[in-house]
């Protein structure tokens, strides 16, 4: 994973008021998860949190930005993980209060996502 020991360890204890989180694995990074719904992913040590329509205003009212990442093809944007202001990673309560925006949006998503699937397995009446 391209996370470092050191920036997963501070991210744990970070985020341990928010409830049981766990990574995975992602193409080089590393996704956090609140229960079956991922909430954040980590690559070279940034954290990027969900974004929804709920807490979009607020990250770009930091002045946080989209993840991006660089493709043969050029440069992809994915909307719905923002950059955690630094200020938010100094600060324990604020993360928290974050953190859970980004959870909510999560959940939101991974109830659409099986929502999808559900819809999807129903014979057509």
């Amino acid at each position: 994973m391209s996370i470092s020991d050191e920036f997963r360890d501070y991210l744990r204890d970070l985020l341990e008021p928010l409830g049981p989180v766990s990574f995975g694995r992602l193409f080089g990074g590393a996704t956090i998860f609140y229960g079956e719904a991922v909430f954040a992913l980590v690559f070279q040590d940034v954290l990027y949190l969900r974004v929804d329509d709920n807490n979009r205003a607020e990250f770009e009212a930091a002045g946080s930005a989209p993840f991006t990442y660089d493709k043969k093809t050029g440069p992809v944007t994915v909307g719905t993980y923002w950059v955690c202001p630094d200020e938010v990673m100094d600060d324990a309560d604020d993360m928290l209060v974050w953190a859970r925006g980004s959870v909510d949006a999560g959940i939101r998503a991974h109830r659409a996502k099986l929502a999808k699937k559900s819809k999807k397995k129903k014979p057509n009446d």
